[in-house]
């Protein structure tokens, strides 16, 4: 009876060599030869597997790319475990923001990036599964991190954490693909600060409010 244990742990490793193998190789490949030139053939001899090992596990060379990133963003995350959460968010976000820009200048991942966004515009199955493994479960950690504000009083309790979400994050990653301007520190802190001067709570406007009733009553 261990004999067959020991050969299905044995396979599985081999398949997650190889899937490793063949993400590593596809990732490098994009920054090599650029996203209209990658191939599921190429992926393949520079993986050192069979094209059929690929086709049986991913339906495009987009699907692959989509997983690479995916790979990479589990090496670089650690436990993941969400946004940091200092008690400031102001700051919290502002770093958050800043290490997007990081990222998306990086040389090593615009490419690679700009290409996977295209082929999700053109690509149902793959926009859905993006959504699913990706963009969901990222846009709910960004969430959390807003809702422990509101826990704490510094975001309105009505709020609408999606639309906050976009107001956050919408400029930078537009600017990004649209190359409309250079992505900066500065650029990041300037987009959590005109969000949040809109969606902090307003405490003070009904005395402002009143006051400036009383003003217009005593004007000559």
């Amino acid at each position: 009876m261990t004999t067959p244990r020991k050969s299905l742990s044995s396979t599985t490793r081999r398949n997650e060599a190889s899937r490793r193998a063949i993400l590593t190789a596809a990732f490098e490949l994009v920054q090599e030869v650029g996203y209209a030139k990658l191939s599921i053939e190429g992926i393949a001899a520079r993986a050192g597997v069979g094209k059929q090992t690929i086709y049986r596990w991913w339906p495009s060379k987009g699907a692959v790319l989509f997983d690479a990133f995916l790979m990479l963003a589990e090496q670089s995350d650690g436990e993941g475990t969400g946004l940091p959460d200092t008690g400031d968010l102001e700051a919290d976000l502002k770093a958050v923001l800043r290490a997007t820009v990081e990222e998306l200048n990086d040389p090593r991942y615009d490419g690679p990036m700009r290409a996977l966004n295209t082929e999700i515009t053109h690509d149902p199955a793959l926009a859905a599964l993006y959504a699913e493994r990706l963009d969901g479960p990222m846009r709910e950690l960004k969430k959390q991190r807003l809702r422990s504000a509101q826990r704490a009083g510094q975001l309105a309790g009505d709020l609408d954490l999606d639309v906050a979400v976009d107001m956050l994050w919408g400029p930078l990653l537009n600017r990004w693909l649209q190359r409309t301007g250079a992505l900066t520190a500065d650029y990041a802190d300037s987009i959590v600060e005109t969000a949040l001067n809109g969606l902090r709570p307003r405490r003070r406007m009904a005395g402002q409010a009143t006051e400036n009733t009383e003003r217009r009553i005593l004007r000559p």
